[in-house]
């Protein structure tokens, strides 16, 4: 046998005296931890090892004398060739099936359509609480980091025989492995959304199989409380993004809200002014007319239709529940059987149905129904409840698409109001009708 060896004890192996060489049929203690994938047994010198003795495995053959053609003093040139091919099928190997173990499904409309409606991690109050929450973490983050309690090595490996070479070698692995699993969980914050926190859990995940795996050999691995405190800065992240999107889109319709309530005012305003005006003119020409002992009776008709008006005007000005719920489709843009249920309280409602129809879709809504009721806020929020497990945006409750035919809303408004003058059960889509068949072919505009 050659002189020139050292035999490498696994970790959680005893450290043999210098020099020592296995019995003949020597086996390792049956209580002694498996070696690590890949770990050598024996080293030359230069750190090279006889192809023969690279995989090392607990109770069998191959323990009991080094390899006779292990390199010795003078340096074998095809000798060491040959150990870093044998050596480079290991890794390969290694890779090969780290490779397997760490894939991840990254396609977010696949995640978020099998994980459905967003659920909060962590619920709290607004999007400035989940920021306060954040900062917090942050700070255990760094507290962790800190106290070494990020990453969990092996304190027995050796290098050169060297405990004190292989405690610097693990520390200095120990820092590179936790460098790239942070840039790996930076790099997942800074590319999330609101929704695809599944998939960002599941590369942290890879990242964590892939250190431990690379690390086996040093006992290495992201300790379970760093990994748990990373995971819970991606939910709170998501948290707060979801939080932030639906605190924009709520001050959106508060100030769309306003904005129809101003305009809405200014209506009723001119209205009165218009009907004031009008009826201060017709009170003087029945004036003149009393005054020459004469009397127009269409006049004083009119006079009634005009204080009746006012009083309308009035209600409606003071009752900001009062106004117009309207039942609309656009087959073109939706397709059939998608029917909008809002309300507006503008004098002139179709204004807003109009609004609607505007440049943000191709063809214009038909109007099915329009209903006036001095509580359309909660005819509104009546007739949503009912339809709300038909919403065509589940994920958002304010949209007031849903799946039904302008029949089926009709027989609920029916139910809640008992008669309505006026309802189209079909749709003219004119526009739409006009327009699809001059469509190109769907094939044709793929290619």
């Amino acid at each position: 046998m050659s002189a020139g060896l050292t035999f490498n004890p696994p970790p959680g192996w005893p450290k043999p005296p210098a020099g020592w060489i296995p019995p003949a049929g020597w086996k390792p203690d049956p209580a002694w931890p498996e070696p690590p994938a890949g770990w050598v047994l024996w080293l030359s010198p230069g750190g090279f090892s006889n192809p023969d003795g690279i995989l090392a495995k607990k109770g069998t053959a191959g323990l009991d004398s080094p390899p006779v053609s292990a390199v010795g003093e003078a340096t074998n040139v095809p000798d060491e060739i040959a150990l870093l091919q044998a050596q480079n099928r290991v890794l390969r190997a290694q890779l090969d099936e780290i490779r397997r173990d760490i894939y991840v499904e990254l396609d977010d409309a696949r995640v978020l359509q099998d994980v459905g409606i967003y659920r909060y991690h962590h619920p709290l109050e607004t999007a400035a609480a989940y920021q306060e929450r954040l900062k917090s973490l942050e700070t255990r983050v760094a507290e962790i980091i800190k106290s070494g309690r990020a990453i969990v090595k092996s304190e027995m490996f050796t290098f050169n025989n060297s405990l004190a070479q292989g405690r610097k070698m693990t520390d200095d692995l120990a820092k590179l492995m936790l460098r790239a699993y942070n840039s790996e969980a930076d790099n997942s914050l800074r590319t999330l959304r609101a929704g695809n926190v599944l998939t960002a859990k599941r590369r942290l995940d890879a990242s964590r199989t892939a250190i431990a795996k690379l690390g086996s050999m040093m006992e290495m691995r992201i300790s379970d409380e760093y990994h748990q405190l990373r995971f819970e800065e991606l939910e709170l992240t998501a948290d707060w993004l979801m939080k932030r999107q639906e605190e924009k889109e709520a001050a959106r319709e508060e100030r769309a809200r306003l904005r129809e309530e101003q305009r809405v005012a200014k209506e009723l305003a001119e209205e009165r002014a218009r009907l004031d005006k009008e009826r201060a003119h017709l009170e003087n020409m029945l004036a003149a007319l009393n005054a020459r002992g004469e009397n127009d009776a269409s006049l004083t008709a009119r006079l009634a239709e005009v204080d009746e008006a006012i009083a309308q005007n009035d209600f409606r000005l003071a009752n900001i529940r009062a106004g117009y719920v309207y039942v609309i489709s656009n087959e073109g843009a939706f397709g059939k059987n998608v029917v909008k249920i809002g309300l507006t309280r503008r004098l002139e409602p179709r204004e807003r149905i109009d609004e609607l129809g505007g440049a943000s879709v191709p063809f214009r809504f038909d109007t099915h129904a329009l209903y006036f009721s001095e509580d359309a806020v909660t005819l509104e929020m009546e007739l949503h409840r009912y339809f709300a497990s038909r919403a065509v945006n589940q994920a958002n409750p304010r949209k007031e698409f849903f799946f039904a035919t302008p029949a089926e809303v009709r027989e609920v408004l029916l139910d809640k109001v008992g008669n309505i003058l006026e309802f189209s059960e079909e749709a003219e889509a004119t526009e739409y009708r006009q327009s699809v068949g001059f469509w190109p072919e769907r094939n044709a505009i793929e290619r």
